[in-house]
């Protein structure tokens, strides 16, 4: 498997689907990804998480924000509203690619 491409062995999700929401937070700063892979945000908008990557020195959370959904690194989120408090760990599967 190719690392760079997946980005982590494992993830947390509150569902086996990792399709329900984690938590909700605000963007500390703006953010705006190296790829299409992540999602880009301004400081102040709301940021909805639906999995966590594990396992790797900067942290990346999978959430959306609006319509646009990618990943983004955890530290630039202020979290204010938990969804779930059960976190599965699983493996991760096919990765987000760039068309």
């Amino acid at each position: 498997t190719d690392l760079g491409r997946r980005f982590a062995e494992r993830k947390r999700c509150a569902d086996p689907e990792c399709s329900m929401l984690m938590c909700r937070g605000k963007a500390k700063q703006d953010f705006k990804g190296p790829d299409c892979r992540f999602v880009n945000f301004k400081k102040g908008e709301a940021v909805y998480v639906y999995y966590k990557l594990t396992g790797k020195p900067i942290e990346l959370w999978a959430g959306s924000v609006g319509s646009d959904f990618g990943y983004f690194p955890k530290d630039l989120l202020e979290i204010n509203h938990n969804y779930s408090n059960e976190e599965l760990e699983l493996p991760t599967d096919v990765s987000l690619t760039c068309y």
